[in-house]
């Protein structure tokens, strides 16, 4: 029988690639005031700031390199589609590890960090150079406009009319690597058990909502999510 999974990836999933988490002890937002560099207001007071920090962010984002967590992902989404199936694969994640992973249908729900935004016109090309104030637009040539197209706080997440849909349809939902702390993310597992949707959460620590999941798996992603797909491809879980 063809099966529809939904699987959320977080921060942790892309940790064993070298790229840090937010919440965690260490996060960048123990570190950093995510007030002055993820708000919209924070980028009107002092865009050179945020440039700065998500020029560094992109940069470590194209040298990381997928993980097998990533590329077990891809191997899902293959094999099920083969068999008539299908992998919605929702992350909050703005690097693009799943794609370069092999991964071919991944909503961002929180932006993509190799994507610009301008801010006069709208547009969001694919953008791997570093941003300033001097960058002009290449659609309407506007200089100072052009921001990460990042959701921040404050602002709506992305596609999520599609992710609602996507998860009323599946029948099983896996978390990978999410603090279960951001919302509307973080809610998705009381939608799904709502739908009568099986949970289950892949984390390394139990995320802040881990009380609503079915059942938790505790390791690392690299290890957990592999075994994860053979469970699902095998016909097991």
């Amino acid at each position: 029988m063809a099966r529809t999974l939904f699987v959320l990836t977080g921060a942790g999933i892309s940790a064993e690639s070298g790229l840090g988490t937010f919440r965690d002890t260490d996060g960048a937002w123990a570190r950093f005031d995510p007030m002055r560099l993820a708000t919209p207001e924070g980028f009107a007071a002092d865009p050179v700031l945020v440039h700065a920090f998500y020029n560094q962010r992109r940069r470590d984002a194209v040298r990381a390199a997928p993980n097998p967590a990533h590329t077990a992902l891809a191997r899902l989404e293959t094999e099920l589609t083969s068999r008539g199936g299908r992998l919605f694969l929702c992350t909050q994640n703005i690097d693009d590890l799943h794609e370069r992973a092999g991964c071919r249908a991944v909503t961002h729900m929180h932006g993509e960090l190799l994507r610009a935004r301008c801010v006069a016109c709208g547009t969001e090309p694919v953008w791997h150079d570093d941003l300033s104030v001097e960058t002009a637009c290449p659609a309407c040539g506007q200089r100072g406009g052009m921001r990460p197209d990042v959701v921040w706080f404050g602002e709506m997440p992305k596609h999520l009319e599609a992710i609602d849909e996507a998860l009323a349809e599946a029948d099983l939902f896996v978390a990978i690597g999410t603090s279960g702390a951001v919302y509307p993310a973080a809610g998705y597992v009381a939608q799904a058990r709502a739908y009568g949707i099986p949970t289950l959460a892949l984390t390394l620590e139990a995320a802040d909502n881990a009380g609503m999941f079915e059942s938790t798996r505790l390791g690392r992603a690299s290890e957990t999510v592999p075994a994860l797909v053979d469970e699902v491809l095998s016909g097991r879980l």
